[in-house]
């Protein structure tokens, strides 16, 4: 790769993370950052005073690197070579209505996305890929195990770029390595992606635990417990040889359910607690991707009959109302 030659990249989103891709990106001096920020207002305050006023506001916005603010999405993708999505699933569809498969022509997509798309049952790099008629190949994700807080406090994180295509794996994580991240590829696409999903389901249930009164050794069988349950979904969706003892999976698990920066504990504690969804979410003012994710993994797991009681017990509580306290008696009776 040219040490002159700049890398056009569209980073998509305004949130915590899209904040802290941002930022990464941002360590690179090949780097030239489009940054689709969807409220005109937040736009031009980041223009104007190099920082999210949202979100890491201590996080400072580089000009020399990020060229280009906007809430225009046509406008950030047409630079664009890489296309980075960090938009919440449950707005993904919203968020993309307004471009064509021309615009996003050639381009290599990487989603930092942990959820499935409502009503379509699909990870984001599958609808993506098929609505606008790119090949898998040009698909990759952005796993952890890395929180954004730590990224704006730079501490050392590690991510892992997986990709079908190991090529694009390699540049994007060439793209985001630097002083405080250490980015490794990888091939099991779905399979990173599927597991970020289904950790925050788990992150929800360990931090209803908390909220119910749960101890830490319960903690830990739980999640033990739960680690056995998405291998057995993953290898029916997606079967490969696959150990999840790697960082991409186990690691992205613990951090998300022990975390004081994990939003999907932190939404599970508030319903443990008693908090009616629409309360805790209110209260939190961020998305809990575990809770959108919770239905798609249900739809999921039930059409191709693997049994989850930790994910589905999840489920029952947010969508089916169940209370809390009857699902976990019944979980921990099952735990093994």
């Amino acid at each position: 790769m040219s040490t002159t030659q700049k890398q056009e990249i569209a980073v998509l989103g305004s949130g915590s993370w899209a904040t802290a891709l941002v930022k990464i990106l941002s360590e690179n001096e090949q780097a030239a950052i489009h940054w689709w920020v969807r409220n005109p207002e937040t736009a031009e305050h980041i223009r104007t005073y190099r920082h999210n006023p949202g979100y890491l506001s201590d996080v400072e916005i580089r000009p020399e690197r990020v060229v280009q603010v906007s809430s225009s999405i046509r406008e950030v993708l047409a630079p664009a070579r890489w296309v980075v999505v960090a938009i919440p699933a449950a707005f993904v569809k919203e968020a993309l209505s307004s471009t064509t498969a021309d615009d996003w022509s050639s381009k290599k997509v990487v989603s930092g996305v942990k959820g499935v798309i409502p009503e379509d049952y699909l990870l984001v790099t599958q609808w993506i890929s098929r609505q606008f008629e790119l090949a898998e190949e040009n698909m990759a994700v952005i796993a952890g195990p890395c929180h954004a807080e730590e990224i704006a406090l730079e501490r050392q994180s590690y991510l892992t770029i997986a990709s079908l295509n190991f090529a694009i794996s390699e540049a994007f994580a060439r793209l985001m390595n630097c002083r405080y991240v250490k980015a490794t590829p990888f091939d099991d696409l779905y399979g990173v992606e599927y597991c970020a999903i289904m950790k925050n389901i788990i992150a929800i249930g360990c931090g209803i635990a908390h909220g119910l009164g749960f101890g830490d050794n319960f903690q830990a069988v739980l999640v033990a417990n739960a680690l056995r349950e998405m291998k057995a979904l993953i290898d029916a969706v997606y079967p490969l040889h696959r150990e999840l003892t790697h960082t991409a999976y186990l690691g992205d698990l613990l951090v998300t359910a022990y975390s004081q920066f994990s939003r999907n504990r932190t939404f599970g504690n508030m319903i443990g607690r008693g908090y009616s969804v629409k309360s805790a979410q209110m209260e939190m003012k961020m998305v809990a991707e575990g809770y959108y994710a919770a239905k798609g993994i249900y739809q999921i797991s039930r059409k191709h009959g693997v049994v989850c009681p930790i994910m589905n017990g999840v489920y029952r509580i947010l969508y089916e109302e169940v209370p809390a306290k009857k699902v976990f008696e019944k979980i921990r009776a099952e735990l093994q």
